[in-house]
């Protein structure tokens, strides 16, 4: 009996740890500030159609928890800021709360993360200091019913908690929140809960067009990479900056073990007159870049390669919203159900960022490197692919399939190819400053092949993830290469 425990522990352990490879987690955020949204039955369905396993909902509607009951989807629910003065003020509140809005209900649904209070510091009213207080007596309630391990209690934040964010690594948080925020972090830390932010390059690029390009904004590849000064990390696109700013924040307070949320970030798909940035082929293409981003847990210049879970924002147009045009036009969907545009949630899928439509071998498109590019403008471009870029280069390598001829054009034409595959074989992810050029006819040539859209070699429509900068794995590979090899030694151990 003593012996088959003791083999039974490195299977206990391997079982832990494996939860750690999960890799980044992409969810949806479905606002109801609407008067004409379909029902959340209607939903919930829509939603598994789309094969989302992951929802915020910002208050605890009874017919919306119900709806989402033995779906498989998780749920993150929400305190409004209007009941944190109830919340915080006395446990009896909490108590009732949950036998009435959480525990009927679960597990059916999944209920797995609770947000109390929501950006709290862009409140009209100052609320901040009844946060904590909420939090924990949400905890306590939680842990009456046996379900504080289950449940996840955080915040959400707007990027506005920092008085600065540019440079990232010079992020820092604003000291008039010390008050609430040190006490927050230390509760996080405790609970092991993540730090929820809500990112928007948009604004970023909409407030200061002439310092944030759209093509930054959008994870463009013509985006002109920005170089820290303090860190020599080099950003190519707003997002990375944004959580990073948020991450080096955490760190000068020494919490720079707290996992990073971002609940929520998206793109308006129509705005004012003055907002030229608000269009459906924008939103579109911010949102496919973005869910491809996390699914390959690119991670961010400071933290390459480490997983992020991020809720997209908003699952429908809300009409009841006020302010500027763009506030009530954040959605995937019409009231009616159908696509504002398309999205491939796995973000392993081709679409086409126009149309929408599913990228075939028919219409296969390759991208090379120009006859009337400049040796410096190739260069720099390849440069560029195999470095902030992120493409696989090592087929050009000596001795490597796809090393010979071994010129720059040759060279270029296959990273910019990968670069343009990766990236849905998007038009703009072959223009490299006028470098690349598209064409219709396969470059591949003996054992070197240029992967296309829709061909069986292609990691963007196989059940591969797509290649990744350098010769390493997905993370997720090498994580589970790790861990087996961790449960090899621990058998051996026990054997011994």
């Amino acid at each position: 009996m003593a012996g088959r425990l003791v083999l039974a522990l490195p299977v206990l352990l391997f079982l832990v740890l494996v939860g750690h490879c999960r890799g980044g987690k992409i969810g949806v955020c479905y606002g109801r500030n609407a008067d004409d949204l379909p029902a959340p039955d209607k939903v919930a369905q829509l939603i598994q159609q789309q094969s989302i396993k992951y929802v915020r909902i910002y208050d605890t509607n009874i017919d919306v928890i119900k709806a989402f009951a033995n779906t498989g989807v998780e749920l993150m629910v929400g305190v409004p800021n209007s009941d944190l003065l109830a919340f915080s003020q006395y446990q009896s509140n909490v108590d009732t709360w949950l036998k009435n809005s959480i525990l009927p209900y679960y597990p059916a649904t999944m209920i797995t993360y609770i947000t109390v209070g929501a950006e709290v510091t862009e409140s009209p009213v100052n609320v901040s200091a009844l946060v904590v207080p909420a939090m924990r007596n949400v905890h306590t309630a939680l842990k009456k019913a046996g379900l504080h391990k289950k449940i996840t209690i955080s915040s959400t934040h707007s990027l506005g908690i920092l008085s600065r964010s540019f440079p990232p690594s010079a992020g820092a948080f604003n000291s008039s929140y010390a008050y609430f925020l040190k006490p927050m972090l230390e509760f996080l830390v405790e609970k092991q809960a993540p730090f929820m932010v809500d990112l928007y390059p948009y604004y970023a690029y909409q407030n200061s067009p002439s310092n944030v390009s759209l093509n930054y904004a959008l994870f463009s590849p013509q985006s002109q990479a920005v170089i820290d000064p303090n860190t020599g990390l080099v950003y190519t696109n707003m997002f990375d900056a944004q959580v990073d700013s948020i991450f080096f924040a955490l760190m000068a307070l020494n919490f720079k073990t707290l996992k990073i949320m971002v609940t929520e970030s998206g793109w308006p798909n129509k705005g004012a007159t003055k907002e030229t940035g608000a269009t459906p082929e924008n939103a579109q293409t911010y949102n496919t870049n973005l869910i491809r981003h996390v699914v390959n847990d690119s991670g961010t210049p400071a933290k390459p390669g480490e997983e992020i879970d991020v809720y997209i924002f908003s699952l429908f147009n809300e009409n009841r919203k006020p302010g500027i045009e763009s506030e009530r036009n954040w959605g995937l969907y019409f009231p009616d159900q159908s696509s504002i545009y398309s999205l491939d949630w796995t973000g392993r899928g081709n679409v086409d960022v126009m149309t929408g439509a599913n990228i075939t071998s028919a219409n296969a498109t390759w991208c090379i490197a120009s006859a009337n590019a400049s040796e410096t403008d190739l260069q720099n471009a390849l440069n560029w692919a195999c470095g902030p870029g992120n493409v696989d280069c090592s087929a050009i390598q000596p001795s490597q399939p796809c090393y010979q001829p071994d010129t720059l054009a040759s060279h270029a034409s296959y990273a910019f190819n990968s670069y343009y595959q990766q990236n849905g074989a998007n038009v703009v992810a072959c223009d490299f400053g006028g470098a690349g050029v598209r064409t219709t006819k396969d470059p591949s040539y003996d054992t070197c092949v240029y992967l296309a859209a829709g061909s069986k070699m292609s990691t963007m429509n196989s059940t591969s993830l797509p290649a990744r900068s350098g010769s390493s794995p997905h993370p997720s590979v090498k994580c589970f290469t790790s861990l087996l090899f961790m449960l090899a030694i621990a058998i051996a151990a026990v054997m011994l």
